[in-house]
C-alpha cells in the first residue's frame, strides 16, 4: 500500500521529469510525447512510477539503424553503451535491449531497437534535510521562493519545500542520466566512424 510521502513524492517526481523533457524537446528537436530527437537519436524520458519505498522510471534511446546495419553490430553498439553508461553518476537498476515493432498510426510492423535504462531512486534520497532547512530558514526571514509550491497535502511551509526539493533533485538526476546517455551514444558513433 503507498504511503502519503510516497503518492506526494511520486507526484513531485513526475514534476520533474515532466519540465525536464519540455527542457530537452526545447534544446533538441521535439518529437510526439515524451520524446526528442538530437544527433539522428530519439530519446524518451518515462513518467514515474511508485514502487516498494521507491521512484522509478526508465531513459530510452533509439538504437540508430540507419547507421548500424547487423544484429552483431547492434549487440555490440548496445554493449559500448552499457559500458559507458556503467561509469555514470547515477548508476541504472536495470540496462536492456528492446524491441518495438508495431507502429500504431499506420498499423503496421516496424522494428526498432532501444537502448532502455531503468533507474529507481529511494524517497529518502530525493531530498536533502540540509537544502531544505536552509531554503525553509529563509522563507522565515521574509526571503521569496517562487518555486516552492503550495500543496494542500502538507500542513506545514517545511513540507512544502520538501516537495520543492524532491521535484527539482528528480530533475537534476535525470537530467545528469540523460545527458550521459546523450555523452555514450555521441561518443560510440563517432568511434564507429573511424
Amino acid at each position: 500500500m503507498s504511503t502519503l510521502k510516497g503518492l506526494l513524492f511520486n507526484q513531485y517526481a513526475a514534476e520533474g521529469l515532466t519540465s525536464l523533457v519540455e527542457e530537452m524537446q526545447s534544446k533538441y528537436t521535439a518529437k510526439k510525447g515524451r520524446r526528442f530527437n538530437y544527433n539522428n537519436v530519439t530519446y524518451e524520458v518515462s513518467r514515474p512510477t511508485l514502487s516498494e519505498g521507491t521512484i522509478e522510471y526508465e531513459i530510452s534511446s533509439k538504437i540508430p539503424e540507419n547507421e548500424i546495419k547487423t544484429p552483431k553490430e547492434m549487440q555490440a553498439f548496445f554493449q559500448q553503451v552499457k559500458k559507458f553508461v556503467s561509469k555514470g553518476e547515477f548508476k541504472p537498476e536495470s540496462m536492456e535491449m528492446e524491441n518495438i515493432v508495431w507502429d500504431y498510426k499506420n498499423e503496421t510492423e516496424k522494428k526498432r531497437d532501444y537502448v532502455k535504462l531503468l533507474y529507481k531512486l529511494h524517497l529518502d534520497d530525493l531530498f536533502d534535510d540540509e537544502e531544505v532547512v536552509k531554503r525553509r530558514n529563509s522563507i522565515r526571514e521574509g526571503g521569496k521562493d517562487p518555486d516552492i509550491p503550495h500543496s494542500a497535502s502538507t500542513f506545514t511551509a517545511t513540507g512544502n519545500v520538501v516537495l520543492a526539493d524532491v521535484r527539482d533533485t528528480m530533475k537534476n538526476i535525470a537530467r545528469n542520466n540523460i545527458n550521459n546517455l546523450i555523452d555514450a551514444n555521441k561518443k560510440i558513433k563517432e568511434a564507429l566512424k573511424g
